[in-house]
């Protein structure tokens, strides 16, 4: 089979989720208010944490909380369960019962639930640095459930941003693939290259452009394969893959990447047989790969299955 064809053999984990965002209702305070005395929260720590309970999301009735949206409260969904139920998320300094964050149990959430969390995270930490407005410096305050602000001096409005970001899994055509690490990893962690798009640049120009600035490497036929939210603080990796000459030199950009070097397929076979806990050093191993959060494993996964 072609490496050209090369696609994702599942979708990721942070992208399996449609919510029906249901932006009808942002700015119908009426419908909020009577929704909100069987509507669901989310609650989200100062550090992305949030309450699990039995491996799910546990959400907690509204009116617990106060008798009607609070100001800083985003509405992320509304869920059809025998009627419309609309789902909110808030910040909240210490929220009761066991916690756990996006990287640690995103893998392990159900699509629904992960949908909610990445949502939530995304929006949330949008909020914590929207606080002032670009064009004159006054204060915002949130309208539209959540889903902007506005600016109380001159009246202008700012909506959640994404930044996007292209991550690719370059390789020789054939069995091997060119992997980097970062210095601030654990030990033995390797995983693709990804950079943010810049302003004017198309998402295959930033793969060409960032692969060459972080080990020294032209890649030419790059296909686009797939996307992940990352609101780690609000990404969207776009997810491609692009051919380069293994007899190439590798010269890593030592500010960013700490080595890069090729891996034969069945390293990194063998590398992906493990369990997905990338924060520690795996003994043994050709290379610790990615985490299964990450598109960056999919992707992987999928060259692997390709042959």
């Amino acid at each position: 089979m072609s490496w050209r064809a090369l696609a994702l053999a599942h979708t990721p984990l942070l992208s399996r989720a449609g919510l029906e965002r249901a932006a009808w209702l942002r700015a119908d305070p009426v419908a909020l208010r009577d929704g909100w005395s069987s509507a669901l929260v989310l609650r989200m720590d100062d550090t992305n944490r949030v309450p699990i309970d039995n491996g799910a999301l546990h959400l907690q009735a509204a009116l617990s909380i106060a008798d009607a949206p609070p100001a800083e409260a985003v509405l992320i969904a509304v869920l059809d369960t025998g009627g419309a139920r609309h789902i909110w998320a808030v910040r909240e300094s210490s929220p009761s019962g066991s916690l756990a964050d996006l990287r640690s149990t995103g893998a392990l959430l159900d699509a629904r639930d992960a949908g909610l969390c990445t949502t939530a995270q995304a929006v949330l930490n949008w909020h914590r640095h929207a606080r002032f407005c670009p064009r004159c410096g006054g204060t915002t305050e949130p309208v539209q459930a959540g889903w902007a602000r506005r600016c109380v001096s001159c009246g202008r409005e700012d909506y959640p941003r994404t930044d996007p970001a292209a991550i690719c899994l370059v390789h020789d055509g054939a069995d091997h693939v060119l992997l980097g690490r970062q210095p601030a990893w654990p030990a033995g962690r390797y995983s693709l290259l990804a950079g943010f798009v810049e302003a004017g640049e198309s998402a295959e120009a930033c793969v060409v452009r960032e692969v060459r600035e972080e080990i020294g490497v032209t890649v030419d036929d790059v296909h686009y394969l797939g996307s992940q939210p990352w609101p780690f603080p609000r990404s969207l990796m776009l997810g491609f893959h692009a051919r380069a000459d293994r007899r190439a030199p590798v010269v890593p950009d030592r500010d960013e990447i700490e080595d890069a070097r090729w891996f034969h397929r069945d390293d990194v076979r063998l590398a992906l047989a493990t369990d997905d806990d990338w924060t520690t050093t795996r003994p043994g191993l050709p290379f610790t790969a990615p985490g299964s959060i990450s598109i960056a494993r999919g992707i992987l996964q999928s060259w692997v299955q390709h042959e």
